[in-house]
């Protein structure tokens, strides 16, 4: 299996370089391109899908565009503003008008009069935002992509209980993995199964997101928005401290062998710990994934910097390398994630004789 997806990718890469250095040799007498703009736009989320440029032309799908205003509730289309984000077109809906900037809406005037501060920063009130960005797209393409995956799953299993086939049988290998490997040792035997359906989602969630982000059409990846790593942070965090026994509180608010007169320092002390663990996992997943995108889209902007389809076979063949090491990376970040959050909840809920271990 391996093989034939190595062979794959070395067949779309000799598909991709004659193509690529046709456009880089096309392109860079006419105009120069800021490709750190294209890597910054390629990494954020925005109120459009952009799928493909064809021809000088993106095609780009709109999203709706849901704002609650001074006025009440207003929506749109995102395709009613200006593509470059530049706030070139005003949108006048409800008595107000509105301009977008750098990827973030503001209130204006009909002449879209936009105010700076000294450091470059836009002071024009914002509406509240609930539009359906690039990256909520994405957050339901994956789940849609996990329900019709465990639901396939659960009608294998009653056709065949005891011997699934097929994809069946990738998932169980996946999901016995996570169970034997992840839940059992770092939570107990006796209490594993109480967490197991939030391992295996945020598992499989974090895990599709990853490999959906190589895939050139969709255009980003989820993982690499703080905002969604933070989330399921976060979520991990709650789940640790509400299932924490009181030997786990006992341990925080009063260490066992440490002097009272030491307690003012020792309870923020741990308190920080709390804290820095769901923070260290949303920084851990941001910062790798996005570093891998920002690599892969840097090495392939050579063949725009040097101007030479010289340079096209040395871009091409490292960012294929990067990109097979970035499969790799989809599923260490998911089990990392997973195995992170197992053992922090293990440490919450384990009895005093099993917490000693933890700490």
């Amino acid at each position: 299996m391996i093989q034939k997806i190595i062979s794959k990718w070395l067949f779309l890469s000799i598909l991709i370089l004659p193509c690529t250095s046709l456009w880089a040799s096309e392109q860079a007498p006419e105009e120069e391109v800021d490709f750190t703009q294209v890597i910054q736009h390629h990494i954020a989320d925005s109120h459009e899908y952009h799928l493909l440029d064809w021809g000088g032309t993106s095609i780009t799908l709109p999203l709706p565009i849901i704002l609650w205003t001074d006025n009440g509730l207003v929506t749109f289309l995102s395709s009613e503003f200006h593509h470059d984000d530049k706030g070139e077109v005003i949108v006048e809906k409800a008595g107000q008008y509105f301009a977008r900037v750098h990827g973030q809406i503001y209130y204006t005037d009909a002449t879209g009069n936009i105010s700076y501060s000294e450091d470059h920063k836009v002071t024009n009130a914002r509406p509240l935002d609930f539009s359906i960005t690039k990256n909520v797209v994405l957050l339901f393409l994956i789940a849609l992509l996990m329900i019709l995956a465990f639901v396939s799953v659960a009608r294998s299993y009653k056709k065949n209980p005891k011997a699934p086939k097929g994809f069946a049988n990738l998932l169980e290998t996946l999901i016995v993995f996570i169970r034997d490997e992840v839940a059992k040792p770092n939570i107990g035997d006796k209490k594993y199964q109480r967490y197991m359906p939030y391992l295996l989602t945020v598992f499989f969630f974090i895990l599709i997101g990853n490999l959906l982000g190589l895939v050139p059409i969709i255009s980003g990846t989820l993982t690499n928005d703080i905002i969604f790593t933070g989330t399921l942070a976060v979520v991990t965090f709650l789940i640790t401290t509400f299932s924490g026994n009181s030997h786990y509180w006992k341990h925080i608010f009063a260490t066992p062998g440490v002097p009272l007169w030491l307690s003012p320092i020792m309870i923020p002390v741990e308190v920080i710990g709390m804290l820095t663990k769901p923070f260290s996992l949303m920084i851990r997943l941001f910062a790798n994934i996005t570093a891998g995108h920002i690599i892969i889209l840097s090495l392939l902007g050579l063949i725009f910097t040097f101007k030479t389809v010289l340079i096209s076979p040395v871009s091409v063949a490292f960012s294929l390398f990067i990109s097979i090491l970035e499969l790799l990376v989809a599923f260490i970040q998911a089990y990392v994630f997973t195995l992170l959050s197992a053992l922090f909840i293990g440490g919450a809920v384990a009895e005093e004789h099993h917490a000693e271990e933890h700490h």
